[in-house]
């Protein structure tokens, strides 16, 4: 405090004055610029408000013209919608208008109308009366006519009317057969046409009632878990069996056996012979069963030519071309009425080469047509036509002899034999499909089928006699005199034709021959 007091109250008197005004004059440069500054700032925001006041306002001119000018266009759509209101109330107003004119104008054309079928029902209801009364003059005008007309033919009503009625039906009969006759020779043509024969063949070869002996085969099983096995995931392996071999495959509930059904004996046979190398080998799956399938084809095949190189061993026949050897091999697997096919040419060779020998003919001509006549069986599921012209088309095409030929064609009649061997081969045939125990069908079954074959075509009006010929194989027809135009023959033989395909049930197809025959008698005295 001492040393403050000597600086501010020092001995230089001078030097404190000087400060004290030093500092009074800061003091009032201070006070002086505090207040000039304030008076700027004052000034400033009078500036400032004045400013404002002046946005605000220009803001308000602005916005007064704004809603000024909205208020203007408001009007102005409010006018402008208000036209268009009154232009469509006038619109619909004139629309309804119209349309009340329209029905006024359909009430008007209703009344009338309704008027003119009032009109119209008593102008009818008068006609009605009128066409009654004139029907009942014409009904007594008829019954007097009728009257009349019996009268001076000597004829009832009945009567006339029968006698016009079979009038009717000879025409209808001639022109039905005659228009039979030109569908029958259209349909030769026509593939379409052709489906009741095919169908017919097909029941040839397949549908008969020993059918399930002859196209099915049992394969057993060692157990029923392989029935699983063979058929695989979700079917696979039975799928891929049935692809490559072309074979039903019928897994049922038959214990521990599966049924193989083709109307192919050859690839019924190669599905056999697979199916049971697969169950004995047991690694069952489709890479498998197509390397056993390609196998099994190989050694059917390898059979098949073993079983024609025996065969023409035995009866000494030379010289055949291998195609035709193959095919005799493929009867080893094919049967008629239960009887093996290979064995019963066999047989019928041996037969035929005896009976020529006794005649002092050619023996190994005689066994070669009785080994090749039934041929055609092999094939006929593949070929349409009877198994005889099958076999002797083939035998031809491989270079046969023609009288071999013919013996093939004609061992059923269905040619006419031309040389002795056919003779012989048809009556071989005959001996080894006759003689007791060798087919199935008894001979009361045959006898009765060749009577009801008789009696179906002896059932119908014009027939004189049927004959059942050719073991059954045709019906040759005799009509009565009366039937002599060709469009009723015709006709005939399609009536008698299709009631045996509807009653009867036979192997193969028989033909209806129908015969007329004009004699004239006369004596010499």
């Amino acid at each position: 405090m001492k040393y403050l007091d000597k600086i501010i109250w020092g001995d230089n008197m001078e030097t404190t004055a000087t400060l004290l005004c030093t500092v009074v004059a800061f003091a009032a440069g201070a006070a002086g610029g505090f207040a000039y500054h304030r008076n700027e700032t004052r000034k400033k925001i009078k500036g400032s408000f004045s400013e404002a006041d002046q946005i605000i306002h220009e803001a308000q001119k602005k916005a007064e013209s704004s809603k000024r000018e909205i208020i203007a266009e408001g009007k102005e759509e409010i006018h402008r919608l208000r036209q268009e209101l009154d232009r469509e109330t006038k619109e619909r107003r004139n629309e309804l208008q119209r349309s009340e004119r329209r029905l006024e104008q359909r009430e008007e054309a209703l009344d009338k109308k309704i008027e003119n079928a009032s009109r119209r029902e008593d102008e009818l209801k008068a006609r009605s009366e009128q066409a009654k009364e004139k029907l009942e003059r014409l009904s007594q005008q008829e019954q007097e006519l009728i009257d009349k007309l019996e009268q001076i033919a000597r004829l009832s009503r009945d009567e006339a009317r029968q006698q016009l009625l079979a009038r009717v039906e000879a025409d209808a009969s001639h022109a039905i057969g005659l228009r039979l006759k030109e569908l029958e020779e259209r349909a030769k043509h026509d593939a379409d046409r052709q489906a009741r024969e095919i169908v017919a063949t097909a029941i040839q070869r397949c549908s008969v009632e020993y059918a399930s002996d002859i196209v099915v085969s049992v394969v057993s099983l060692p157990s029923e878990e392989m029935k699983g096995r063979i058929i695989g995931r979700e079917g696979r392996n039975i799928r891929a069996f049935e692809t490559l071999t072309g074979v039903d495959l019928i897994v049922d509930d038959t214990p521990e056996a599966v049924t193989l059904s083709s109307f192919d004996p050859v690839r019924r046979e190669v599905a056999r012979l697979s199916l049971e190398r697969l169950v004995v080998d047991g690694r069952i799956h489709p890479a498998r069963i197509e390397e056993i399938i390609e196998r099994a084809e190989r050694d059917v095949q390898t059979q098949i030519m073993d079983t024609a190189e025996e065969a023409l061993l035995e009866t000494g026949i030379k010289n055949m071309h291998g195609e035709l050897a193959k095919i005799i091999g493929q009867l080893r697997y094919r049967t008629s009425y239960g009887q093996n096919a290979l064995s019963h040419s066999l047989e019928v060779a041996h037969l035929a080469g005896v009976m020529a020998s006794e005649l002092g003919l050619d023996e190994l001509k005689a066994r070669r047509a009785g080994l090749l006549h039934d041929i055609g069986k092999a094939v006929d599921h593949q070929i349409e036509g009877p198994h005889a012209q099958i076999g002797a088309d083939l035998a031809k095409r491989y270079g046969e002899a023609p009288d071999i030929v013919n013996a093939i064609a004609a061992h059923h009649e269905d040619e006419e034999p031309q040389t002795i061997y056919a003779v012989l081969v048809a009556a071989a045939d005959a001996v080894s499909a006759s003689r007791p125990g060798a087919r199935r069908e008894s001979l009361d079954a045959y006898v009765k089928r060749l009577e009801r074959l008789e009696e179906v075509a002896n059932g119908f009006d014009g027939v004189s006699k049927a004959f059942a010929i050719q073991a059954g194989r045709e019906v040759r027809v005799a009509v009565a005199p009366t039937i002599s135009d060709e469009g009723e023959m015709q006709k005939l033989a399609y009536d008698i034709a299709r009631k045996i395909e509807a009653e009867l049930r036979y192997p193969g197809q028989i033909k209806v021959t129908l015969i007329k025959e004009t004699r004239a008698i006369d004596y010499a005295k």
